[in-house]
C-alpha cells in the first residue's frame, strides 16, 4: 500500500508544473490547492466590457471531446444530473457521464469534478485507479483541454522560425512571468522550429504596457528577445499603436488558459507550467506529423 500511495503521490507532482497565473475570479469552481505551482487553480476573467472583440478569431475554435464510452454515454439519469449540478454550480457544463463506481464526471467549463446523484457532493482533485496507478483525471483532462492547432488564429501572434521552421509550436506567455523568461532562456536551441507567441499579459497592468510595446515594435520577435532574455524593456509603443492583445486575451479565455507559459503542440496537446527542454523536443517530435497552417 505505502508503495502505491508512493506512485499516486509522484503522478500527480508531475501533472502540475511550476508558471505564473492571474487570481482567481468570484464565481469559479473550488479546487483543491495543486501539488506544485498554481496553474491548476486560477482562472482566466472574461474581457472587460468594451474591450475589442475576438468572435471572428476565437470562433472556429474547438476543444475536442474524447468519445464517450459505454461506461459515460449520455441517458436519462444524466440529464437529471445535469440539471441537479446546473442549479448548484456556477458555470457551464460542457459534458457529464456516469463513472462505473456509481459517481458522475462533469466537465464544468474546462474543470473536472465528480458529483453523485443528487449533486449534493461535489468532489475536486485527482481520481486515481488503484490498480494501475492511473491518473484518470490527468488522462482525461488532457482530452478536454485538446487544442485544434490548424483553427488557431495565428495571425494574433508573432513568429520566431529557426532552421527549417517544420516543428510547430505555440506559447502563451506574460513579459513579467519569471517562468516564460526561464523558457524563452532553454529554447533558444530548438531547431527546425516554427514558434508562434501569443503575448498574454495576465499578471499586471506592466504586463500591458510590455507586451504592448513588444508588439509596436519594428521586430517584435527580437524586442521580446531582448525583454525576456536580456533584461532590455521595450522602447514606449508609439501613440495609437493597434494590437491584438485584447483578442489574444479573449482567445486565452475561450481556450481555459488559466496561467503562463501554456505550450500547445502541432497534435493538439497543451502543457502548462514550465517543463524541461527535453520534454518540449520529445513532445514537438512527436505532435510533427500534424499539419498546421503557416501564416506569412
Amino acid at each position: 500500500m505505502k508503495v502505491l500511495w508512493t506512485a499516486a503521490v509522484s503522478l500527480l507532482l508531475l501533472s502540475v508544473l511550476p508558471g505564473c497565473a492571474n487570481q482567481p475570479v468570484a464565481g469559479s469552481v473550488a479546487k483543491a490547492p495543486a501539488a506544485a505551482g498554481p496553474t491548476a487553480v486560477a482562472r482566466v476573467p472574461a474581457p472587460a466590457a468594451g474591450a475589442s472583440s475576438a468572435q471572428s478569431a476565437v470562433a472556429p475554435l474547438q476543444v475536442s471531446q474524447a468519445p464517450q464510452t459505454a461506461a459515460g454515454s449520455s441517458g436519462p439519469m444524466e440529464e437529471i444530473v445535469r440539471e441537479r449540478v446546473a442549479a448548484k454550480v456556477p458555470g457551464k457544463i460542457n459534458s457529464i457521464r456516469r463513472l462505473p463506481f456509481g459517481m458522475f464526471e462533469v466537465v464544468v467549463d474546462s474543470e473536472i469534478v465528480y458529483v453523485d446523484e443528487n449533486a449534493d457532493y461535489l468532489i475536486t482533485g485527482h481520481l486515481y485507479d488503484t490498480r494501475t496507478q492511473e491518473d484518470l483525471t490527468a488522462k482525461r483532462s488532457e482530452e478536454v483541454l485538446r487544442v485544434d492547432f490548424s483553427s488557431l488564429p495565428l495571425q494574433l501572434a508573432f513568429k520566431i522560425v529557426r532552421g527549417d521552421g517544420s516543428r510547430q509550436l505555440a506559447i502563451f506567455e506574460d513579459p513579467n512571468c519569471p517562468y516564460c523568461k526561464r523558457l524563452e532562456h532553454d529554447i533558444r536551441t530548438l531547431n527546425n522550429a516554427t514558434i508562434y507567441v501569443f503575448l498574454y499579459p495576465i499578471l499586471s497592468d506592466d504586463s500591458v504596457t510590455k507586451s504592448t510595446g513588444v508588439w509596436c515594435s519594428k521586430d517584435p520577435a527580437a524586442a521580446w528577445a531582448h525583454l525576456m532574455i536580456d533584461g532590455q524593456p521595450p522602447e514606449k509603443a508609439a501613440q495609437g499603436c493597434k494590437t491584438p492583445i485584447d483578442d489574444v486575451m479573449a482567445l486565452g479565455h475561450h481556450l481555459s488558459v488559466t496561467g503562463t507559459p501554456t505550450l500547445v503542440f502541432a497534435d493538439g496537446h497543451r502543457a502548462p507550467g514550465m517543463i524541461p527542454l527535453d520534454r518540449i523536443e520529445q513532445m514537438m517530435n512527436a505532435s510533427a506529423p500534424h499539419a498546421a497552417v503557416h501564416v506569412n
